[in-house]
C-alpha cells in the first residue's frame, strides 16, 4: 500500500510538467506568433519579441529577450534583413545552439515567398534598403498560405509525437484562411486602383494584393524622416496626381501625415500593420478584416 501511495504521489508530481510540456517558440513579430498559435495550439508556448507599437527594424537586445532566446526550441522570424539590427546580437548572447541559422530550430518566413522590391543596386545613400527585397511580407494573405504548411512541417519535425495534431490544425486553418481570403477579395474589389500615399515603403504586398496605386511616400528615402522640403514637393505632386488616403503604421510618427492631411482632402489612415495594431486586429484574421474596413472608409 505504501508503494502504491508513493507511486500516485510521484505521478501527481510529474503531471504538471507533462501538461506544460511543449515547444517553446520565440517569435520575432506578432504575425508569426499568431500563426504559430493557430498551427500549434496548446503544443507551443509562444513568446513575441515585438509589438505592433514597435518598428521591427529597431529593437534593443534586452536581457529579457536574451533569456527567452536562450530557452527557445524554435525561433520564427521574418528574415530578409528585417531583424538584422538586433537578432544576431540576441542569438549570440543567448548562446542557444539549437536555434542557430541552418538548424531546425531557426525559421525565416521570407524564404518561402516571392519577394517584392528587390533593389537593382545596393547603395546606403538610397536609405534603409534590404538586399533581398521588402521584408513586410505579412501584408499579403497569399504569403500566409505559403508559409503555414512549411511552418507546420517544422513544428512537427521538432515535436514528432504531435505530428498528427499539427496536420489537423493546418488543415483546419487552411480551410478557414482560404475562405476568409476569398471573402476579403470580394469585399475589397472596389479598392482596386485607389491612389494612396504611404509613410514608409511598408505596404508593397498589400498594394499588390488589393491593387492599390501608391503615388507618393512621406519619407524621401526609406528610413529618412520626412522634411519640410520633401513634404512641400509631395503636396505639389498631389495637386496633379491626387490621392484618396495617406497610410501609416501604429509606430510611425503622426505629424507628417497630419501635416499633409490638413492641406489636402486626404483621409488619414492608421492601418494595424500587424496583429495587435488595433483592437480588431487581435489575430491574423482580424488584421485583414480591419485593414480592408479602414481602407474602405477612404472611398468616396
Amino acid at each position: 500500500m505504501k508503494r502504491q501511495i508513493l507511486a500516485v504521489l510521484f505521478a501527481l508530481f510529474l503531471l504538471p510538467q507533462y501538461v506544460m510540456a511543449g515547444l517553446r517558440v520565440f517569435s520575432c513579430e506578432p504575425e508569426w506568433a499568431s500563426l504559430v498559435t493557430e498551427l500549434a495550439g496548446d503544443h507551443a508556448e509562444v513568446f513575441t519579441a515585438t509589438t505592433a507599437q514597435q518598428d521591427p527594424h529597431y529593437i534593443q537586445a534586452r536581457p529579457s529577450l536574451i533569456a527567452q532566446m536562450r530557452r527557445a526550441d524554435l525561433v520564427v522570424c521574418t528574415g530578409a534583413g528585417l531583424e538584422a539590427g538586433w537578432l544576431p546580437v540576441l542569438m549570440a548572447r543567448g548562446g542557444n545552439p539549437g536555434t542557430k541559422p541552418g538548424t531546425d530550430g531557426y525559421f525565416e518566413a521570407a524564404n518561402f515567398v516571392p519577394m517584392l522590391g528587390v533593389p537593382q543596386r545596393l547603395d546606403r545613400a538610397e536609405g534603409d534598403i534590404h538586399a533581398r527585397g521588402n521584408p513586410h511580407i505579412q501584408l499579403d494573405p497569399h504569403n500566409i498560405e505559403r508559409i503555414a504548411p512549411v511552418l507546420s512541417e517544422r513544428l512537427a519535425r521538432l515535436d514528432p509525437g504531435n505530428a498528427g495534431d499539427y496536420q489537423q490544425r493546418l488543415d483546419d486553418f487552411s480551410r478557414r484562411w482560404q475562405s476568409a481570403r476569398q471573402r476579403w477579395e470580394i469585399q475589397a474589389a472596389s479598392l482596386r486602383g485607389m491612389p494612396i500615399v504611404v509613410h514608409h515603403e511598408s505596404w508593397d504586398y498589400l498594394n499588390k494584393w488589393l491593387g492599390l496605386n501608391q503615388v507618393g511616400t512621406l519619407e524621401p528615402k526609406p528610413g529618412v524622416p520626412p522634411g519640410s522640403s520633401h513634404l512641400s514637393g509631395l503636396l505639389n505632386t498631389l495637386k496633379t496626381t491626387p490621392a484618396r488616403a495617406v497610410i501609416r503604421a501604429p509606430f510611425e510618427e503622426a505629424r507628417p501625415s497630419e501635416w499633409l492631411g490638413k492641406r489636402t482632402d486626404l483621409v488619414i489612415l492608421e492601418l494595424p500593420f500587424t496583429v495587435g495594431g488595433n483592437e480588431q486586429a487581435s489575430d491574423l484574421f482580424g488584421l485583414f478584416d480591419s485593414s480592408i474596413a479602414l481602407l474602405q472608409e477612404a472611398q468616396p
